[in-house]
């Protein structure tokens, strides 16, 4: 029997993986992979493939996959930084900022599906809680 925090975490995992594979399809139908589609989420406040990379917490070659098949979809361009001649930084596209807010609303509306079985006091609650988690990680 695994103990308390390994079985919270799998249940949470779990449940992000249902309401992920219940969005498959319209990610798909979007042009979107579910990874590539995490990269596209996190770009406005993750403008930089390393800084993706850690708050994403996958592979620096992995992010440049998804930021070069992005690119070619047209969902996202790269433009070298003003600040630092060095460094390119990653602005969504229109058709980007389109197919991340459509894919957003369709995993809000499925996560709120399920949320929507428990009393809003406990919403809050779990609001409260996951907020309070993200924040011990700082």
């Amino acid at each position: 029997m695994p103990n308390d925090a390994a079985q919270l975490w799998t249940l949470n995992h779990r449940l992000l993986t249902v309401v992920l594979d219940a969005c498959t399809a319209e990610l798909t139908e979007l042009g979107l992979d579910p990874k590539e589609f995490f990269v596209l989420a996190e770009v406005a406040t993750s403008p930089y493939p390393a800084e993706l990379a850690v708050k994403l917490v996958i592979p620096k070659a992995s992010v440049t996959v998804y930021v070069r098949n992005l690119v070619a979809k047209g969902f996202m361009r790269r433009e070298i930084d003003d600040a630092d001649l060095r460094r390119h930084r990653l602005v969504l596209t229109d058709e980007g900022e389109a197919a991340r807010d459509r894919a957003l609303a369709a995993l809000g509306a499925e996560f709120d599906r399920r949320l929507a079985t428990i009393e809003p006091r406990d919403r809050a609650e779990l609001r409260r809680i996951l907020l309070a988690l993200l924040e011990s990680g700082r």
